[in-house]
């Protein structure tokens, strides 16, 4: 078997050699989907093998299902058994030491089955926690650590805002094997996801949010705290390692790195995932282990997206034994929102998904893939490691030394997000990086790249479209990165000589985010400048025209409800009314209102997450003809009235928000009559 995966691997890549054909990911890493009976709502909240390869998947609507032959060996059909059921929204599931355990909202369960028929007849309490009854306390875990704790982690309430209404959310847990509970460390909004890396390490996954400008994966030792200040109430708790309290946290607005440096204890994010271009909701992590078979990536770490339907890969570095590292794209296309991921025994990941009520890309309301690697090598960049003066890249096959020393063939700039209480943040303090030197290795393997200044705490964007493979001149399958630098390294910097001068030059003027590049290394639409934000102040028109002499013909309250949706979405109004229109965001993420022209609303929604790290400052409203009328991008709570008139030409005209990934179920239209 692993001889006929490389000889698939030879001949994909030598066809590549002989045409340049690109790579694609669904040649590298096919999807498989496992069907799923009509009558089993497969809403994954949790996953976890057993010792006989038997897949045991947690629900959110309480319940645990056991799955015979989920790799679909043979050709026989998976075969579904109903475990365990009635319990309140499990979001987690794992197989330790001979039991099942999960976590509701509410406490942390053990699962026996005592008779041996095949269905859990001992539900078990292990540990409980107050709730409030607030929508947002969802409860994460457990994960066994090194040591042989638990790890449980436990969301903050929503109320406009981020708050611990009941003791202990907004906290990492751990239990001792003997359950006693031990508070480890807080800051959290809404954990969604943690995983241990190769040497035991815990990282956790965050959701953009008040107090978050984007999500990020970040380190957890004992007593940190890592950002939002509600679970702070708890901090002079008996057993608290967490020395904070809330008034020590200055809301001024400043990057969370520099906040950093004058409140010790506050942990800046490992590595930043930038929000609406590499993801949306961060959610599963998993560590690449000797239990994967996913190409030439292991010890990095996998990061799933759960709005935008897909997978990320992490590279981590520790540097002044802090960690950092890169994100780049890995796999899109998946059927729903991904949630968890779990390695197989045929060492594919098995990969659940939901999108009830939080929306994703991926069509389905939940679903459970499999992802392979079909043996084939993809030409990508393997890791990015900080130097004093720059950066080494190294890839997974040689890269051609002429585009290598090319500084057209990168475009690199640096930016960061703001700490503060406000919703997510937009991309500030942006500016672009030079190359000075270009250093490729011996065997072509690696690239130095000597830059102008290096920004200490600041995410680095490496856009890399212009290199070629020295076999084939293939164009890297993704080629994009972002390098969160939170040490700059020791040692000497590189000399400049007119050996290492990069020849051609860099692409210039262009901010962070601005130039997007498409998987075959051709410019997209946002690097031309064809998605670019929307300044048409007629299109946001926020005072009553003057010639509306007797005011609007038409006033319209529009709020919202529950799973991204508004809550009216069918207007019918006459050609040429004279509307006043109050959109109202009284959801917990933040939204707009976008009218556009007839058959329009996917096509601007579309170009809305092509807008790279600038469409927060536009309101994720693209400049186009095809958008009418618009509100700002609400804050949760917040408002905005706006004054348009309907178009004179009968038709549909649908209205959406732009927000990446929210056009797809958050939308509208209102029926133009004569």
């Amino acid at each position: 078997m692993k001889h006929s995966k490389y000889l698939l691997s030879f001949l994909l890549t030598g066809a590549c050699m002989m045409t340049a054909v690109a790579q694609t990911e669904n040649q590298i890493f096919p999807i498989v989907t496992v069907p799923i009976p009509k009558e089993i709502a497969l809403e994954v909240g949790g996953m976890t093998f057993l010792p006989n390869d038997e897949l045991a998947v947690a629900t959110r609507r309480g319940e645990v299902w056991i799955i015979t032959n989920p790799y679909m060996k043979g050709g026989q059909q998976p075969k579904y058994r109903l475990f365990a059921h009635g319990m309140h929204e499990v979001l987690g599931l794992n197989y330790i030491k001979g039991d099942l355990y999960l976590t509701q909202r509410a406490e942390l369960t053990r699962l026996r089955d005592l008779d041996g028929d095949g269905e859990a007849d001992e539900y078990r309490t292990m540990y409980s926690w107050p709730l409030s009854g607030n929508y947002h306390e969802y409860a994460y875990g457990p994960m066994l650590d090194k040591d042989g704790n638990m790890v449980v982690t436990l969301n903050l309430g929503w109320i406009g805002f981020g708050e611990s209404l009941s003791k202990w959310h907004g906290w990492m847990l751990k239990f001792t094997p003997d359950f006693t509970m031990k508070p480890f460390a807080t800051g959290f909004r809404s954990p969604a996801a943690f995983e241990m890396n190769g040497n035991g390490d815990i990282f956790y996954a965050e959701n953009q949010g008040d107090w978050v400008g984007s999500g990020n994966i970040t380190h957890v030792a004992e007593g940190d705290f890592v950002g939002n200040p509600a679970g702070l109430i708890w901090a002079d708790q008996p057993g608290s390692p967490v020395k904070l309290r809330k008034k020590d946290i200055p809301d001024t607005g400043e990057p969370k790195y520099e906040v950093a440096k004058r409140v010790p204890g506050l942990k800046a994010p490992s590595v930043w995932i930038p929000h609406s271009i590499m993801g949306n909701s961060t959610s599963g992590i998993l560590n690449y282990s000797d239990h994967g078979n996913m190409g030439p990536f292991k010890g990095q770490l996998f990061v799933g997206d759960q709005s935008q339907s897909k997978i990320s890969r992490v590279f981590l570095e520790k540097i002044k034994d802090v960690y950092q590292g890169a994100v780049f794209p890995f796999r899109e296309g998946f059927s729903s929102g991904i949630l968890r991921m779990n390695w197989g025994s045929d060492g594919s990941m098995l990969v659940g998904m939901t999108s009830r009520g939080w929306s994703s890309t991926g069509k389905e309301e939940y679903g459970l893939q499999r992802l392979t690697w079909s043996g084939v090598v993809p030409f990508e960049v393997q890791t990015v490691k900080a130097q004093p003066d720059g950066f080494e890249l190294e890839f997974t096959m040689p890269v051609d030394e002429k585009t290598a020393r090319n500084a057209g063939s990168y475009q690199l700039s640096t930016f960061t997000y703001k700490y503060y209480h406000i919703y997510g943040s937009p991309a500030i303090n942006q500016s672009a990086r030079n190359i000075k030197a270009i250093v490729v290795s011996p065997d072509h393997k690696r690239v130095r790249l000597v830059l102008d200044s290096l920004k200490e705490g600041y995410i680095h964007e490496i856009r890399t479209a212009g290199l070629r493979s020295e076999s084939g001149n293939i164009p890297l399958l993704h080629n994009y990165a972002y390098y969160t630098l939170n040490r700059i390294p020791d040692g000497e910097n590189l000399e400049v000589t007119a050996e290492n001068k990069p020849t051609g030059e860099m692409v210039a003027g262009k901010k962070a985010g601005a130039a997007n590049h498409d998987h075959m290394g051709n410019m997209s639409a946002a690097a031309t400048g064809k998605v670019t934000g929307s300044t048409a102040a007629e299109k946001h028109v926020i005072k009553q025209p003057a010639s509306w002499k007797n005011g609007p013909d038409k006033t319209i309250l529009l709020g919202t409800k529950p799973g991204l949706k508004f809550d009216i979405t069918n207007l019918t109004l006459k050609a040429g009314t004279k509307v006043k229109l109050t959109f109202a965001n009284t959801d917990d993420m933040l939204h707009n209102f976008v009218l556009t022209a007839p058959g329009s609303g996917n096509l601007v929604g579309e170009m809305a997450t092509k807008m790279g790290l600038d469409g927060e400052k536009y309101n994720f409203v693209p400049n186009s003809v095809k958008v009418l009328a618009h509100t700002t991008l609400l804050q949760p709570g917040k408002s905005d009235t706006i004054y348009f008139t309907v178009p004179k030409t009968p038709g549909i005209y649908p209205f959406i928000c732009t927000y990446p990934g929210h056009y797809m179920v958050m939308k509208g239209q209102i029926k133009v009559l004569k």
